[in-house]
């Protein structure tokens, strides 16, 4: 005795069914969804952490500056001190290779203070994505003291 069945298989079609297929895509777009936050968002943890390890370097090529010439550039002389002389003296550089190292990650350029303040001698920020003081997530700024 043959009994009625709610699936097209049973009867002898192959193949899959429009609702199977729409749940199959459904997922898939979920998984895509869920993996791409995870990678952008791990993208820009990395970035800043780059930018904050990149700020670790200029501030050792500050320090060298400072032990050769006796004081860190002021903030008129700037990151480019460590370029080119400003006119110090005992300056024994280039501190760095090149004018990309006295940017950020993202290619804005640092913003350099000094003296800073609270007692520091000087201040380094990076305006983060944005390159626009203040912001969250990829545009938030980033300080030397933090």
């Amino acid at each position: 005795m043959n009994r009625p069945t709610l699936f097209a298989r049973d009867r002898g079609q192959t193949g899959f069914s429009l609702m199977e297929i729409l749940i199959v895509i459904t997922i898939i777009g979920l998984i895509v969804a869920w993996a791409a936050t995870n990678i952008f968002g791990k993208q820009d943890q990395a970035q800043a952490r780059l930018a904050k390890g990149k700020m670790s370097t200029l501030s050792g090529a500050l320090d060298m500056y400072k032990l050769d010439t006796g004081r860190y550039p002021n903030s008129s002389e700037g990151l480019k001190a460590l370029l080119t002389n400003p006119g110090a003296t005992n300056w024994n550089g280039p501190y760095v290779k090149n004018a990309d190292e006295i940017k950020d990650v993202w290619r804005n350029e640092y913003v350099y203070k000094a003296p800073g303040d609270a007692n520091r001698p000087y201040d380094l920020t990076s305006l983060g994505a944005d390159g626009k003081e203040g912001g969250d997530g990829p545009n938030k700024d980033i300080n030397s003291w933090e």
